[in-house]
């Protein structure tokens, strides 16, 4: 059971009206994560915006959900890794890719290259070095996507917190996490 309040969506009439009618129509529905979040029009605002900007990103969708299930799965966030495990999916990359992502690798250079950057991220939390940086440019990834790595990391960090502290209830076909 959540541990805030589930915002009923068809009862919301102020600002957050709008960026819930867009969720819904980018879902289907307005997954639990975001009636958890609603509770704040700040938070809701910050983080469907966000979503928008990154997913027209330079790493593009299916690289960023690769960054998002290697960012759940270190932050032992179930509802995150379940849910970018399906638009993963949504995004073209198979089973076997976003599995192997959610370990924080891939067969895939750039994508390898991106998912480093990524985990070393989390597990230094944000105390990267210059070689890791370095490592990232000499497999190519240009200045760009280096910041949108770390925009990723950030935004999914922000998800897998709401998520895990507030136990929001998962509302995807859920995926086992490794770690």
């Amino acid at each position: 059971m959540s541990r805030i309040e589930l915002t009923n969506p068809d009862q919301i009439t102020d600002e957050r009206a709008e960026t819930l009618a867009q969720i819904k129509g980018a879902f289907g529905v307005v997954p639990n994560m975001f009636r958890a979040v609603a509770n704040s029009p700040a938070a809701l605002q910050s983080m469907w915006a966000q979503f928008g900007a990154l997913g027209s990103g330079k790493l593009g969708a299916k690289l960023g959900e690769m960054v998002a299930v290697a960012v759940a799965d270190r932050n032992r966030c179930d509802y995150c890794l379940s849910a970018h495990t399906m638009l993963g999916k949504k995004a073209g990359a198979t089973s076997e890719e976003m599995s192997a992502a959610q370990s924080g690798v891939s067969d895939d250079p750039r994508a390898a290259a991106v998912l480093t950057l990524a985990v070393a991220l989390v597990d230094k939390r944000g105390q990267i070095e210059d070689a890791d940086v370095q490592a990232a440019r000499d497999a190519g990834l240009s200045q760009e996507e280096i910041v949108e790595t770390v925009a990723h990391v950030a935004l999914n960090v922000f998800t897998n917190y709401i998520n895990v502290a507030l136990d929001v209830p998962v509302d995807f076909t859920r995926v086992k996490l490794t770690r």
